[in-house]
């Protein structure tokens, strides 16, 4: 299912629905931006959200752009655990739900 082949087709998404795409570029490029949030850590944010919808092109992508915004491998690695505990606390927290 996923093959980085795939991604060419973000040009017929493009052209097939114009001014929301349109719309989204633009607001992808806003939210990445460097600004109170410097570069490198809205990167290791991405790829923990990444990590936590297991999409392997966010994963490429980001791990990627966060080493060229300066990302270590200690801090990917930190981030790769952050994202692990998250998902783990929600079914923990989601499992109360569970109990009567």
């Amino acid at each position: 299912m996923y093959d980085k082949k795939n991604l060419a087709k973000l040009k017929t998404l493009d052209e097939k629905a114009p001014e929301a795409a349109k719309a989204f570029w633009t607001f992808d490029k806003a939210a990445m931006a460097p600004g109170a949030v410097p570069a490198k850590y809205k990167e290791l944010i991405a790829l923990g959200v990444a990590f936590t919808t297991q999409c392997p092109y966010c994963i490429d992508i980001h791990s990627n752009r966060a080493r060229e915004a300066g990302a270590t491998e200690e801090e990917i690695s930190e981030t790769v655990f952050v994202a692990a505990a998250l998902r783990a606390g929600a079914a923990v927290t989601h499992g109360t739900h569970a109990l009567k």
